[in-house]
């Protein structure tokens, strides 16, 4: 089983992030997270981990709990 090496983002690429993860959706469809990952240069896989560990610090910052539950953000 391969292990995935731990990526370093560009600034470029981290400002892309950022942006969509503010500006469009905390939880991107397939085809959004599709679109930034190709916009982005990153896996689908990369682009979803990196919005699931984004989304865990935005909910902690907030003082909610860092998995979802009924209620979407």
């Amino acid at each position: 089983m391969a292990t995935e090496k731990p990526v370093t983002l560009t600034e470029e690429q981290l400002e892309i992030l950022e942006y969509n993860f503010s500006k469009v959706n905390k939880h991107p469809d397939g085809t959004t997270l599709s679109l930034i990952a190709a916009e982005t240069g990153l896996s689908e896989e990369q682009t979803l981990k990196w919005f699931k560990q984004r989304l865990a610090e935005w909910r902690k910052s907030e003082g909610l709990p860092s998995e979802s539950g009924s209620v979407r953000d």
